[in-house]
């Protein structure tokens, strides 16, 4: 069932269905400025192109690139300095929602918090052992 929202571009209602999420004129707009930036990437000597460049050459706004990276739509394997935000850090990636860098500290901090864990647990289990014995000896 389609719900009604404001257009995050331009502010007008329109009805939300999940599918896309700006009205249907700024969703033209949108794919215009998609198949200006397509194009200019599929120049050989574009390829390599960086979001900034890639800003400065065709108007559109890095946000929408991002978007577009993120979506699936413009690819890092066929364009390699295209990427979007790190939800951490801010840091360029493509794939997930963290870079590299990130998710690795992360991964890592969950190794040594369940190591922590294990090692309370067994000292615990250690000290409960003492008190029985001590208990049974008196």
């Amino acid at each position: 069932m389609a719900e009604l929202r404001d257009c995050p571009t331009c502010g007008e209602f329109f009805n939300y269905t999940g599918v896309r999420d700006v009205c249907a004129k700024c969703f033209a707009n949108e794919e215009k400025k998609y198949e200006e930036v397509y194009r200019f990437l599929r120049r050989r000597e574009n390829r390599a192109a960086t979001v900034e460049r890639i800003v400065e050459a065709t108007g559109v706004t890095d946000t929408l690139l991002h978007k577009w990276v993120r979506k699936g739509r413009l690819q890092p394997a066929l364009f390699p300095n295209l990427g979007y935000p790190c939800d951490n850090c801010g840091k360029l990636t493509n794939k997930g929602k963290l870079c590299e860098s990130c998710t690795a500290t992360i991964e890592n901090n969950l190794r040594t918090f369940e190591a922590a864990r294990e090692f309370r647990e067994t000292v615990e289990q250690q000290q409960r052992g003492t008190y029985l014995k001590d208990r049974k000896s008196k």
